[in-house]
């Protein structure tokens, strides 16, 4: 896969889809090379690689970089969580797995109100849907999860007066994975598992046809 010619719009698409709850990558691996792009192009083919590839050992540095600035504010700490499943709220694997996850939990208690929790069905016209299943996160829509949970983070922000301490440690965040993803080397690995993506849509819209 040719990483240049991939857009920005292209890589939020992607990440949006794809299933995150693969483990991150080892620290050996995530640590392991080094090296210095020889030209833009090659930097920013990097760049959208590494951020695709070890996605989720960014995500978990950007939230721990994050607890690091509010080890003495516990309301901060509450907002950061609920910032992080807000955001996790959007790419469509974890919107669905964190449904089933609660309905199957909620099921063990009271069968009647998980009943509820069950998403729409999608009409089927020839064997096809009649439009783009929309994402739903316990019976409802996943915009109100994310209105939600926004808005009380950011309450949370507010009440904990740690606005200007999140900036900073969100700054701090995204430069070191900027950096990483700029200078890290993408190995075989990260070429073997973009292919084997690719192969899953390709076959997951053969399918559905």
């Amino acid at each position: 896969m040719d990483w240049g010619n991939v857009t920005a719009e292209d890589l939020i698409d992607a990440l949006r889809e794809v299933d995150w709850s693969s483990p991150p990558r080892p620290l050996s691996e995530f640590f392991s090379r080094f090296t210095v792009p020889r030209s833009y192009a090659k930097w920013n083919s990097r760049l959208k690689c590494n951020l695709y590839y070890y996605r989720t050992n960014y995500f978990m540095m950007i939230v721990l970089i994050l607890g690091l600035g509010f080890l003495r504010r516990p309301a901060a700490i509450l907002a950061a969580i609920l910032t992080a499943l807000s955001i996790s709220f959007l790419n469509d694997s974890f919107a669905g797995t964190f449904s089933e996850k609660v309905t199957r939990t909620v099921r063990q208690f009271s069968p009647h109100l998980a009943a509820k929790m069950r998403p729409p069905l999608t009409p089927v016209i020839r064997g096809r849907p009649s439009a783009k299943r929309a994402i739903h996160i316990c019976g409802r829509p996943r915009w109100v999860f994310v209105f939600v949970f926004s808005s009380v983070s950011f309450i949370l922000w507010y009440v904990s007066c740690g606005l200007l301490t999140v900036l900073w440690a969100l700054t701090i965040a995204l430069l070191a994975t900027v950096l990483h993803a700029s200078f890290r080397t993408p190995n075989l690995k990260a070429r073997l598992n973009t292919f084997r993506e690719e192969f899953r849509a390709v076959w997951r819209n053969y399918s559905e046809l």
